[in-house]
C-alpha cells in the first residue's frame, strides 16, 4: 500500500492587502479586482527556505535517518546550474545517501514529483520519500501576476507503511501551451491574455484530466469526498465544479484569496488542506494545472489521525501579521533596488570552508561530549564544560530543532537591512548550548529577556561576486 505518510506547510507570516498593491501602481485588471490578500515571503525567504519550512512541518516526530528521499518542486530555484534538493538534505541532516531530486520548469513539477515519488517507493527502489515544493515567482509592477501569485511551500511524505491516505490512481495530459512563462535570465513572468488562459487552459484541461481519470477508473465525480481544482480565477472555479456536477460541499476551499496563486506549491497546498479535514474512507481527487494537468486520485485511511500534530495549513493561515507597506514588499525581491552601502557589501564567499562546515552552517549541528552530555555550538573538539574538558570525545548534535529562548538582545540601525533594524539575540537553547543569531519576523518593541524562541532557515546573504545565495538559521518568535 503505497501513499502519503505524513504532510507539512508553510506559509510566511506577512500578508499584503491587494488594495494596497492596485492602490499603489494605479492598475486596474479583472485579476487586480480579486478581494482579500496574498501571503509575502520576509526578505529573507525564497522557495528553498520556503521547503525547509515545510518539510520540518511535514517530518513531526518523524526519525529522519530513515527518511529514503527527498524530491523538490520550483519554478524559481536560487541557482540556474546548483541542486536545490542537495542543500534541502543538509539543512534537514538527513542521510547523505538518500536520493534526491530537483522537478522545475512547470507549476504542474508539485504533482509531477509527488507522483514520482509514489512511484519510486512502489517498485520498491525508494521509501520515505519527502516530496517539497514552493515558489517565489515574480509578477512585473501593475500587472495581473503582481496580484496574483503569492508564496509560500507544501510538504508530502510518501511511504509504505502507516499511510494515512493511499494513491489509488492518476491521470496526466501535456500540452504545449503558452500561458504564462519566463525565458532564461528574466526576472518577471510574462502572461498572455485572460480569455485565452482562462478558456484555453483552465477550463479545458483540467476537465479532460478529471474526466480521464473517472473514465480510466470507472469512477464517478459523486465518489470523492473532496475535489482539489487550482485556478486564478475564481469565477471559472465555481463554474467549472457546476460542470461537473460537484456539491459545494466536495470543492475543496481555494486560497487565493488568502495566500495566492504560490505556483508548483498550489494544489499540494489544497491536499494538505484537505487531509487536516478528512475521515477514514473519503476520496480525494487532486488535480494540478500547467502545460496540461495531472490527476491524482487518493483515499484516506484509518492512520489519518495520527498526522494531525502539524502546523499544516489551518495554523499558517492563522497566524499573520499585515505587511501595510508596497515600497516595502518590492524591496523584499529587489523589485525596487535598495542601495546596501559599504556596510550591506558581502565579501566572496569561503567555499571549501563552507564544504567542510555544511553541518555545522546548514543543519545547525553543534558537538555533544560524549562523557558528559554538553552541547555547544559551534562544533569543538574540547568539550567547554569546565568540569570535563575531554577532547576529541564529540559526537554531532542538532540544534535546529530545539525550542530555545532570548537570553539578551539588541537592535542596530546602521547596518544593512531590506527591513530595518537589523536584530540579534543571544539564544539559550533547551538542554544547553548557547549562540548569537539573527532575529527575523519580529519588530524591536516585542522582544524581551526570556521570550521563547524557535529557528528558521533563512537566505542570509546573495553573493554577487560568485554568485552565491548564503543561507543560515535565525531565530524567531513561535508563531501561534
Amino acid at each position: 500500500m503505497v501513499g502519503i505518510t505524513s504532510y507539512g506547510a508553510y506559509i510566511p507570516l506577512q500578508r499584503i492587502s491587494r488594495k494596497i498593491i492596485s492602490n499603489a501602481t494605479g492598475w486596474s485588471t479583472s485579476a487586480t479586482s480579486l478581494p482579500g490578500e496574498k501571503a509575502v515571503g520576509n526578505y529573507d525567504e525564497d522557495s528553498v527556505t520556503m521547503a525547509v519550512a515545510a518539510a520540518i512541518d511535514c517530518l513531526t516526530g518523524f526519525d529522519r535517518n530513515k527518511v529514503g528521499g527527498l524530491y523538490f518542486a520550483t519554478t524559481t530555484p536560487p541557482y540556474r546550474e546548483k541542486q536545490s534538493a542537495g542543500i534541502i538534505v543538509t539543512t534537514l541532516d538527513l542521510r547523505p545517501d538518500v536520493r534526491a531530486a530537483d522537478f522545475a520548469d512547470s507549476v504542474k513539477a508539485g504533482t509531477h514529483a509527488l507522483l514520482a515519488a509514489c512511484d519510486a517507493v512502489k517498485a520498491g527502489s525508494e521509501n520515505n520519500i519527502v516530496v517539497c515544493a514552493s515558489d517565489c515567482r515574480l509578477g512585473r509592477p501593475g500587472s495581473a501576476q503582481e496580484v496574483i501569485f503569492g508564496e509560500a511551500g507544501a510538504a508530502l511524505m510518501v511511504g509504505d507503511s502507516d499511510v494515512i491516505a493511499t494513491l489509488e490512481g492518476s491521470y496526466t495530459l501535456t500540452y504545449d501551451f503558452m500561458d504564462q512563462w519566463r525565458a532564461d535570465g528574466e526576472k518577471f513572468n510574462r502572461m498572455w491574455e485572460d480569455r485565452w488562459i482562462r478558456d484555453e487552459g483552465y477550463t479545458k484541461f483540467i476537465p479532460e484530466a478529471i474526466n480521464g481519470l473517472l473514465k480510466k477508473y470507472k469512477l464517478n465525480i459523486k465518489d470523492f469526498a473532496k475535489v482539489v481544482i487550482p485556478c486564478i480565477y475564481l469565477r471559472e472555479h465555481q463554474g467549472m465544479a457546476k460542470a461537473l456536477q460537484l456539491d459545494e460541499k466536495q470543492l475543496q476551499k481555494e486560497m487565493l484569496t488568502t495566500v495566492g496563486d504560490t505556483g508548483t506549491a498550489n494544489s499540494l497546498m489544497m491536499l494538505v488542506a484537505a487531509l487536516e479535514d478528512a475521515k477514514p474512507g473519503d476520496k480525494i481527487l487532486v488535480t494540478s494545472y500547467g502545460n496540461g494537468s495531472d490527476a491524482l486520485f487518493f483515499e484516506v485511511t484509518e492512520h489519518i489521525e495520527k498526522a494531525r500534530n502539524r502546523k499544516g495549513i489551518k495554523r499558517n493561515l492563522a497566524s499573520r501579521k499585515e505587511l501595510a507597506s508596497y515600497e516595502r514588499y518590492s524591496s523584499f525581491r529587489d523589485i525596487i533596488p535598495m542601495e546596501a552601502g559599504f556596510r550591506g557589501e558581502v565579501g566572496p564567499t569561503r567555499v571549501s570552508m563552507a564544504w567542510r562546515e555544511r553541518r555545522v552552517i546548514l543543519a545547525l549541528c553543534g558537538a555533544r561530549c560524549k562523557r558528559c552530555g554538553t552541547p555547544q555550538y559551534p562544533y569543538q573538539r574540547v568539550c567547554v564544560n569546565p568540569k570535563c574538558g575531554t577532547i576529541d570525545e564529540m559526537e554531532y548534535y542538532r540544534f535546529s530543532d530545539k525550542k530555545a529562548k532570548l537570553f539578551s538582545y539588541t537592535s542596530d540601525s546602521l547596518a544593512f537591512s531590506a527591513s530595518p533594524p537589523e536584530m540579534y539575540g543571544v539564544v539559550d537553547f533547551d538542554g544547553g548550548g548557547r549562540f548569537a543569531f539573527n532575529l527575523t519576523d519580529c519588530e524591536p518593541g516585542a522582544l524581551a529577556v526570556d521570550m521563547p524562541l524557535e529557528m528558521t532557515f533563512r537566505r542570509k546573504y546573495v553573493d554577487n561576486v560568485r554568485g552565491i545565495h548564503g543561507y543560515f538559521w535565525k531565530a524567531m518568535p513561535p508563531r501561534a
